[in-house]
């Protein structure tokens, strides 16, 4: 039976239509619908309710490295306040999931898994801490709201002092006061827009919300669902678990290289990293030249030879287009290439491009 989140009835209030993802019941969409809602990341701001990703603290003398041990980036070096990405690798080397940890002090870093995966990441992590290493899941204490857009710093202007909102991609406040309630203040997102998450208590999420959208009425700010969510993601060329990425599938094969450390002394899956040498796959940007849609699990055809599969796909409406991600050959193309995907039995024409296929 799916969960819902602190914010449900915000949800049912705002007209939001209700469908299951993630283990949750959350809004695809509202009355306005997903395009209105994406353009309004893209040109003024959206608020989303994130609050089914899961959290989870590591503290104590050995939570540096237990978390060097667990995941592929290096977080030696990261400093207090401030924000890493990972992968998290199984023995394989197969993403577990990839993540994001903010440092919150020497020996204490706050983790945020992907929902679907919660209780998965929270028995794997369990499973391979090392010694002195402390470990809370506070998933269902935790309400997390996602203000993104062009105009989200002057919304969050108009209920806490300048200064306190963090400046640096990745970076964080870890309190502010917002309308009185306390919460973590982050300079990340999930659309490529300028955009910040709040974390607050979960019984406070509610209040929080409604004091955002108030205050952000006008400056266009609206509520933003899953739909709207997953085309702006897709449009910044972000990687999503279970399509871009699998427990079959390596951080190297799907482009995120950036983040695995093959130079740290050892992290789980690093062995078979090494072993398996360079990437069989690589993960590739598609621009639809015909008509038609692409969506994933779809075969991608270079020439008489399929190279590979869709991994996901939809029309980006900023770009007016659109757009897939697919895991293909290494070597099967490159920049500018033209394929054919195959579409429930029609071969639809697009150009290999790069990603992400939006910037601010």
């Amino acid at each position: 039976m799916e969960k819902k989140t602190p914010l449900y009835e915000e949800h049912l209030a705002c007209g939001g239509k209700i469908v299951p993802f993630g283990g949750y019941l959350l809004p695809v969409e509202y009355p306005t619908g997903v395009i209105t809602e994406h353009m309004a990341v893209r040109e003024a701001c959206g608020l989303f309710d994130v609050s089914h990703m899961g959290e989870i603290i590591l503290r104590g003398p050995g939570a540096l490295a237990s978390l060097n041990h667990l995941m592929t980036n290096d977080y030696t070096n990261l400093a207090i306040g401030r924000v890493r990405y990972s992968p998290m690798c199984n023995a394989d080397g197969g993403v577990v999931d990839d993540l994001i940890v903010y440092r919150v002090a020497d020996d204490v870093f706050f983790i945020v898994v992907n929902a679907a995966n919660c209780e998965k990441d929270d028995a794997h992590m369990r499973a391979n801490l090392l010694p002195d290493t402390q470990m809370e899941n506070i998933s269902a204490k935790v309400a997390q709201i996602a203000l993104q857009g062009p105009k989200s710093r002057a919304i969050l202007e108009k209920l806490i002092p300048a200064e306190q909102i963090p400046e640096k991609y990745y970076s964080f406040t870890r309190e502010v006061s917002v309308g009185g309630i306390r919460c973590l203040l982050s300079r990340t997102g999930y659309t490529g827009s300028l955009g910040y998450e709040l974390y607050c208590g979960a019984e406070e999420g509610p209040a929080l919300w409604r004091l955002l959208l108030q205050t952000g009425k006008d400056d266009g700010l609206i509520p933003c669902g899953l739909g709207a969510r997953d085309t702006l993601r897709l449009e910044a060329g972000m990687p999503l678990y279970g399509h871009e990425m699998d427990d079959t599938v390596t951080p190297l094969e799907t482009g995120l290289g950036f983040s695995v450390k093959l130079n740290k002394a050892e992290f789980i899956g690093k062995e078979a990293l090494v072993a398996k040498g360079e990437p069989q796959r690589k993960r590739i940007g598609l621009k639809v030249t015909g008509r038609g849609i692409i969506r994933e699990h779809q075969p991608v055809w270079a020439g008489e030879k399929q190279i590979g599969m869709t991994t996901s796909g939809t029309f980006c409406p900023y770009l007016k287009g659109a757009y897939a991600m697919a895991l293909v050959e290494t070597d099967s193309v490159q920049l500018g290439d033209s394929v054919e995907v195959d579409v429930r039995g029609r071969k639809v024409p697009a150009q290999v491009v790069d990603y992400p296929f939006y910037t601010v």
